[in-house]
């Protein structure tokens, strides 16, 4: 995996990929509502895992290698997470993944766009900025609460995106208070422009 993305085979990300793993492994998702109709109350739940079970080998001295034989990896997907996301999968770049895997906020940013994006129903949404549910809450970084940071950053990130995907359907409306996202039907997210921008991703 640290070959797939192009990470370096050292011992500071050969900890983080171990670590990574671990941690997804116990991650548990947790959806639901508690509502009130009719004066009572209705409690909805449901929990999601991602994998099923884990069996990983992992070199003492911290470095990438081969496991010994007989002694393969193997790590087991969940039966829902593996029926979602072959059920609903999205078009991305790995490339870009990979040229934005140093700017977390960037590339969340672009994975939301690209789902998003896909998934539309209609020709167009706007998805308010600052509102209860809106951007600001959706996206898993942490982003400056005051609207005029907010607004500059989601430009720059914008910026940066765009360089990699041209066609990018998104951008900030005319009185900055909403992301307007087109389908991507027409224009996935495909066929990144080959350039370095490391230096613009220092910045994100």
């Amino acid at each position: 995996m640290l070959e797939f993305f192009r990470f370096p085979k050292d011992g500071r990300y050969y900890r983080r990929m171990v670590q990574g793993f671990q941690r997804i492994f116990a991650s548990t998702i947790f959806f639901g509502t508690e509502e009130q109709p009719s004066g009572s109350r209705l409690i909805d739940w449901a929990r999601f895992h991602f994998f099923d079970q884990i069996h990983l080998w992992c070199a003492e001295h911290e470095t990438c290698s081969s496991p010994p034989k007989g002694c393969p990896n193997t790590i087991t997907l969940s039966e829902a997470f593996y029926n979602e996301i072959d059920q609903h999968r999205v078009p991305m770049e790995r490339e870009v993944v990979i040229a934005l895997a140093n700017s977390p906020g960037v590339l969340d940013f672009y994975i939301w766009i690209a789902w998003k994006s896909w998934v539309l129903k209609s020709a167009r949404i706007r998805v308010p900025l600052f509102s209860f549910g809106g951007l600001k809450e959706q996206l898993g970084c942490q982003i400056h609460a005051e609207d005029r940071f907010l607004r500059r950053k989601l430009n720059q990130w914008l910026r940066v995106i765009r360089a990699h995907w041209p066609q990018c359907p998104a951008q900030i409306s005319s009185d900055g208070q909403s992301l307007v996202i087109s389908s991507s039907k027409s224009s996935p997210a495909l066929h990144p422009v080959q350039m370095n921008l490391r230096s613009s991703c220092a910045h994100s």
